[in-house]
């Protein structure tokens, strides 16, 4: 009599990527505590600071504030964006290229049948989640602040959410392509801050240089601020929101087909 023959299921045929998530996921739940700070609180502050403390100068000004709005309005769409961009980057850098050179975890992934896109799509649905979280918490203090004008504020997280996430996938394939963690300092030092700083973020891009306006507008940062901001204001132009969300899913594409390709290289698979 012939041995029975078990079927064994193939990981990708059922979404090996939610494996890889549930793999960060899980990781995550034993560190979640320690990304308080950086990923709630320090973001509550600068809208306390810079809304608040910086805004009551600004507000005390011949403006009244900027755009005809107090500048904690102002402001708060900025933070928020800002935070997505930034928590999504934090989780696609020093994890990424850990993952390849130090801990290896690609390589035990990718032993197994998961698939390179199980791994990129896995790690950026798990990166979708804490970019979620840390905008939905921020969202409620800020409607709770009153900084929300309009129910079209609303729509602001998921825009938050894509522009973040837009980044994620860019930062993920520059991440899997470096052998050093030097890069990721360069990063941080040269793109993420300016862009954060000069993205329409704290005061309005119109008074950058003009040289340096072009720059701010090809940013994925501010696209995100400027839809965030329509949003939470209830001055919503339909066109330029469409233009913005589909100026953030060209990045988004753009970055998961570059990075697929970067980390299959990268692994040699």
């Amino acid at each position: 009599m012939a041995p029975a023959q078990v079927e064994v299921a193939h990981p990708t045929a059922h979404g090996g990527w939610w494996s890889v998530t549930a793999h960060w996921l899980t990781k995550y739940r034993r560190v979640w505590f320690g990304t308080a700070v950086s990923s709630f609180l320090t973001p509550l502050l600068y809208l306390a600071g810079m809304g608040y403390g910086l805004g009551a100068l600004v507000d005390s000004g011949a403006s009244g504030g900027i755009g005809g709005v107090p500048y904690v309005v102002f402001v708060a769409p900025g933070v928020l964006a800002a935070t997505a961009l930034q928590v999504a980057t934090g989780e696609t850098t020093f994890s990424v290229i850990g993952s390849i050179k130090w801990d290896r975890l690609y390589h035990g992934m990718l032993a197994t049948p998961l698939d390179v896109r199980d791994a990129v799509v896995g790690h950026l649905t798990f990166v979708l989640v804490r970019v979620a979280s840390a905008s939905v918490v921020f969202m409620l203090v800020a409607a709770l602040l009153g900084t929300v004008r309009s129910p079209w504020g609303l729509l602001a997280l998921p825009m938050a959410v894509l522009g973040g996430m837009a980044f994620a996938s860019c930062t993920y394939a520059f991440s899997a392509g470096l052998t050093n963690d030097q890069g990721i300092t360069l990063m941080f030092r040269f793109v993420v801050t300016p862009m954060t700083l000069f993205s329409g973020t704290f005061f309005p891009i119109e008074q950058l240089p003009g040289w340096l306006q072009p720059v701010a507008w090809a940013t994925p940062l501010w696209h995100a601020v400027d839809a965030c901001r329509a949003f939470m204001t209830g001055r919503v132009d339909v066109a330029s929101v469409a233009v913005h969300v589909l100026y953030l899913l060209v990045w988004l594409v753009a970055g998961y087909v570059v990075a697929v390709r970067v980390l299959r290289r990268r692994m040699v698979v």
